[in-house]
């Protein structure tokens, strides 16, 4: 992609409006059936820094994501935007509530969850013309802008199954970027694609946060995540066990619990 022009409000990053976090995560708490998915779990992030959530399979990491995005609903905790919603757990949590958290943020799933029966640039402008109310034109003109900075404006009008799974999830992206969130939420972006297409998407992702945009992203690609983020949050039953800019927690860990997850990824074969 190319650097981004300041004037371009359609594909620049929300402008920070002051310096306060623009989220906030308070004692976030989440139960599936006996097995307590979140248990307590606080975090703050500010704009434009990427924060990278870490940790083995079914600690808690997308359960996070879902709750910011109106997916899920926890039994306690509050999430809080600046100049934004605010929404408590502890009360009853109304459809509003998650629609109002849905506006504040767009997430990009694993599998893609591309519509198989429209092109690209009709799944593109779903969202902002039948969720947001942008004029038909308009959509179309971001989501054209979009699609030739991830290199895929070729692609406009083929369908999903005409794409490779890296070209499907760059898609994706841009299905996300075209809403103009405030927040970017990744649930394992790369997990459901073959290795050599996972660069292409990972290069993307690192545009991104080049140029500013705030992110929360899952992962297991940890070089990755020592490349982008400026937090990362290791997660393991439910809570965040550990928390730290990533040349400290990768290199350093604190807890014995981190240190194996670390070196399981990062150093595989050796003994």
């Amino acid at each position: 992609m190319s650097p981004t022009d300041p004037h371009d409000d359609a594909l620049a990053p929300p402008a920070p409006a002051d310096d306060q976090p623009l989220l906030r995560v308070s004692g976030l708490t989440k139960s599936f059936g006996a097995h307590r998915v979140l248990d307590g779990v606080d975090l703050e992030v500010r704009r434009g820094e990427v924060v990278v959530l870490i940790g083995p399979s079914g600690s808690g990491k997308t359960t996070v994501l879902r709750s910011l995005n109106g997916l899920e609903t926890p039994e306690a905790g509050s999430v809080a935007f600046a100049d934004g919603p605010r929404v408590d757990f502890a009360a009853p949590v109304s459809k509003a509530d998650r629609i109002s958290l849905r506006d504040q943020s767009a997430m990009v799933f694993q599998h893609h969850n591309l519509f198989p029966h429209r092109t690209v640039i009709q799944n593109v402008i779903e969202g902002p013309v039948y969720a947001h109310g942008v004029p038909k034109a308009e959509a179309i003109a971001r989501a054209e802008a979009l699609l030739e900075r991830v290199g895929l404006s070729e692609k406009r009008d083929a369908y999903p199954f005409q794409l490779s799974g890296g070209q499907q999830q760059r898609v994706g992206i841009v299905r996300a970027l075209a809403l103009q969130p405030k927040l970017l939420l990744f649930d394992e972006p790369t997990s459901a694609l073959d290795s050599e297409l996972v660069g292409e998407v990972l290069l993307v992702l690192k545009e991104l946060a080049d140029e500013g945009w705030t992110m929360l992203i899952v992962t297991h690609e940890l070089a990755f995540a020592r490349q982008v983020a400026d937090e990362v949050l290791f997660f393991d039953d439910g809570v965040i066990v550990e928390r730290g800019a990533p040349k400290e927690l990768f290199t350093n860990p604190r807890h014995d619990r981190t240190r194996r997850f670390v070196d399981r990824l990062l150093r595989p074969f050796e003994d």
